[in-house]
């Protein structure tokens, strides 16, 4: 076996607690493993230090949401009132409750996290894990007691932390992450944000929304960098008209603490220059926890950024230990872990799987207005070789986005032009989160654009917009 390596101990010890799957990190790869390993028959323990759920549960994905619906609110009564024939004196908002709204969302899903183990017989246990050999995981409480575990497959989720970078020293004050901007109740009156990718765009929306300067800088030539350039475009004129200020191309070199706040101090094409903001926020990516907890010295291979190197069926090369998630650098989204940690189980226990194909997985950005893609870009499509048709709809002969009012964006499909294969989709506009799956479940089930064109769309719906690029992408469209 290529992965069988090192060779360990593996006698087993009558006092020890024995499992046939040990997970350890409780985020939605890790807790999702632990479940469907537990359903398909293994006694499993999961092994968590922090809190279950992880960080997309209690920092990150569901709270961010719950702040970004109050932002939809704030942005329509502040913004847009009259638009609706609504008027009022002395608007008055209160964020500390958003926030508080937030973390009462969090709390009822973690809780539910604990639940789902616990009726899935999955034995849970707080503690620091550090993995010993192949079969043997030592687990630390914060008390300092000391537990053994007896194992035969240990599935590695222990997720990222954010990246930090030379000259702009987080303080959990004045300079922040993600973790500290969840939970402050204070809005600060302006803030510059150093990334334009998901955390980036969510919390510019948010504070927007209730009435911060908001300052995006971000080093490569436009925001969302990894979307689509006409995404990217129609997002940047969005933001504009909303009056966050975006500055691409642009490095941070240093932050410099001052009484009332920060001295930035940037570089781009028209050169240097330094900006006074009460707070900045650092959103430039993410780094894997692979560190510190055994996997070296039980020779776990790891590649130059220190992700855990995994084959299709999410093995590492040491037999027994498995990993999934953010740890292993593929693809760092909440869904994915999941669906690696349904793999992973069902490959531990001979089950045929069908491994990910990443490119074509689904992606969702929740600033307003949202975005949502998968597959390849247009350009990207160019570069392969592929002859292609680009079928484009615009949310403004949508009757559903009229109404609502947000008839900004559109949709943009990329179709071989010999076969009609869906080769990727780009969309911006309203609740477009929503709309991705019939076109993943399209693309990954083989169907042409033709079949997505001929499927009854219910009217009025946003949904329709996607039947509407289909028939654009054939040269037959009705409504534009």
């Amino acid at each position: 076996d290529h992965r069988d390596l090192h060779s360990f101990p593996t006698r087993r010890s009558s006092d020890l607690d024995k499992f046939d799957v040990v997970v350890i990190g409780a985020g939605p790869g890790g807790y999702v493993a632990a479940i469907r390993a537990s359903q398909l028959g293994l006694k499993t323990a999961i092994v968590e230090k922090r809190w279950l759920g992880g960080v997309c549960l209690n920092e990150g994905c569901i709270p961010t949401k719950s702040l970004l619906k109050n932002a939809e609110i704030a942005h329509l009564l502040r913004e847009r009132a009259a638009d609706f024939g609504i008027s009022f004196d002395n608007l008055k908002m209160d964020y500390a409750k958003a926030v508080k709204r937030s973390r009462q969302v969090s709390t009822r899903l973690t809780q539910g996290v604990g639940f789902l183990l616990k009726k899935n017989n999955v034995t849970t246990i707080f503690g620091e894990a550090k993995v010993l050999s192949p079969s043997r995981v030592q687990v630390t409480s914060a008390e300092g007691s000391v537990q053994m575990l007896d194992v035969e497959n240990i599935i590695i989720a222990t997720g990222s932390s954010p990246v930090q970078i030379p000259g702009v020293t987080v303080d959990g004050e004045k300079i922040i992450t993600y973790k500290e901007a969840i939970v402050q109740e204070k809005l600060p009156a302006s803030v510059l944000i150093i990334g334009a990718g998901a955390i980036g765009l969510e919390f510019a929306t948010i504070w927007n929304a209730y009435g911060v300067k908001v300052t995006i800088v971000e080093m490569l030539p436009a925001i969302a960098p990894l979307e689509d350039a006409e995404v990217s475009a129609e997002l940047t004129k969005a933001f504009k008209k909303k009056g966050i200020e975006i500055l691409v191309d642009t490095k941070v070199i240093s932050a410099e603490k001052t009484k009332q706040g920060l001295k930035v101090k940037v570089s781009g094409k028209t050169g240097d220059q330094v900006l006074e903001v009460e707070q900045v926020l650092v959103a430039i990516g993410f780094k894997p926890n692979s560190l510190g907890f055994g996997l070296e010295d039980v020779g776990v291979a790891l590649n130059e950024r220190k992700h855990v190197i995994v084959d299709e069926f999410m093995a590492t090369n040491v037999k027994g230990i498995w990993a999934i998630g953010d740890v292993t650098g593929k693809l760092l989204l909440a869904h994915v872990a999941s669906k690696q940690g349904i793999m992973c189980a069902e490959t531990i226990t001979g089950k045929k799987t069908r491994p990910i194909n990443y490119p074509m997985v689904p992606r969702a950005t929740y600033c307003q207005p949202q975005v949502a893609s998968f597959g390849l870009t247009e350009s990207k499509a160019s570069e392969n070789g592929r002859k292609i048709k680009v079928g484009r709809f615009p949310f403004q002969a949508n009757g559903k986005a009229l109404g609502m009012g947000e008839s900004g964006g559109f949709v943009k499909i990329i179709v071989d032009e010999k076969y009609g294969e869906i080769l990727g989709a780009h969309l911006i506009g309203p609740d477009v989160s929503e709309l991705l799956p019939e076109l993943t479940l399209a693309q990954r089930n083989e169907l042409t654009i033709s079949e997505v064109s001929e499927n009854i769309h219910a009217h009025p719906t946003l949904s329709e917009v996607l039947m509407e690029a289909a028939e654009a992408a054939e040269g037959k469209s009705i409504h534009i």
